[in-house]
């Protein structure tokens, strides 16, 4: 009886190759860091970095500090995204869907032609974008309605220097000081611009492209803009997201916890624990919703929209 081979694409291969990516990674970053470490000790970068601290200054006018809505908008962005994610990942790899959701063809809107069977994670992941896009359409409205968009939308050239000399002094672990009730750094102003302003957008397009409500007959926008573009960049952004998010996070946690968690949650400028605890709070609602996200709680809901079958 003859030892069956491993497949290229088998469990244990990937395990092997994650054995080795992960020591790489480490050997990559300490190297990244020693080489940081040797460039802020020239001169000329040394001068750069004095000339350019890290961040932009804000125009006559902009805002100080976070609204309440602002505190909300993000706590529901991340709600929103983690699901999306989770049901986005669903979807790419789900190969038995645990059920199928037909619309309705009657009530506000009718089509003539028969409502598309789509799989029930499908479904819910459609329905998480939906949501989700209305309430950035809200956080958009109320960003330049309030001027908060001057904290995330560069209005000077000098941003990129600033950027790249906050980005040698995070390389180099002399990180810099910042504080982001007033200013973000040049380097998070623009991943907040992106992510915002670039990465949400393509999300939505590439999705819409993808999903039933395009439009199929459209010969010249199908040309111009083919499916297998959306496909390619779809993942993509959603890659984006999740490092966004890691680096985000621990960000957060290491550049002074209970002050950046009282700015995003406690809508003060403070390093008491009542930030913390909404905190704390907010990832107890996620982590529900992570368990609650299954086939036995979706049936209903989806239910009460269209058809579900098994």
């Amino acid at each position: 009886m003859s030892t069956p081979t491993k497949k290229p694409g088998s469990a244990a291969g990937q395990r092997s190759k994650l054995v080795w990516a992960v020591p790489a990674v480490l050997a990559a970053l300490v190297v990244l860091v020693l080489l940081a470490k040797l460039l802020m000790g020239l001169g000329p970068v040394a001068s750069f970095v004095a000339e350019y601290p890290g961040h932009s200054e804000l125009p006559e006018g902009a805002p100080v500090g976070f609204p309440a809505w602002l505190a909300w908008q993000h706590f529901l962005n991340a709600f929103f995204l983690l699901l999306i994610i989770r049901s986005g990942w669903q979807v790419r790899t789900t190969t038995k869907p645990s059920g199928h959701w037909t619309r309705n063809n009657k009530g506000l809107i009718r089509t003539r032609n028969a409502p598309t069977k789509i799989t029930l994670e499908l479904w819910f992941h459609l329905t998480l974008d939906a949501l989700w896009i209305l309430n950035g359409l809200v956080f958009a409205v109320l960003l330049f309605a309030t001027g908060q968009w001057m904290r995330i939308v560069p209005t000077s050239w000098d941003v990129f220097p600033n950027a790249l000399s906050a980005a040698l002094q995070y390389a180099s672990l002399n990180w810099p000081t910042e504080n982001g009730w007033v200013n973000y750094n040049a380097l998070q102003l623009l991943a907040y611009f992106a992510t915002v302003f670039l990465a949400a957008p393509l999300a939505f397009i590439t999705g819409l492209r993808m999903s039933g409500a395009w439009p199929k007959k459209a010969v010249a926008l199908n040309r111009a803009f083919p499916i297998e573009w959306a496909r390619a960049v779809h993942f993509p952004v959603m890659v984006y997201f999740v490092a966004f998010i890691a680096v985000h996070v621990f960000l957060v946690l290491a550049t002074g916890f209970l002050r950046n968690l009282n700015h995003m949650y406690g809508v003060r400028d403070s390093t008491d624990w009542f930030g913390f605890w909404v905190f704390v709070a907010s990832v107890v609602v996620m982590a529900a919703a992570w368990f609650l996200a299954r086939p036995l709680f979706l049936r209903p809901i989806a239910s009460l929209m269209g058809k579900v079958s098994r």
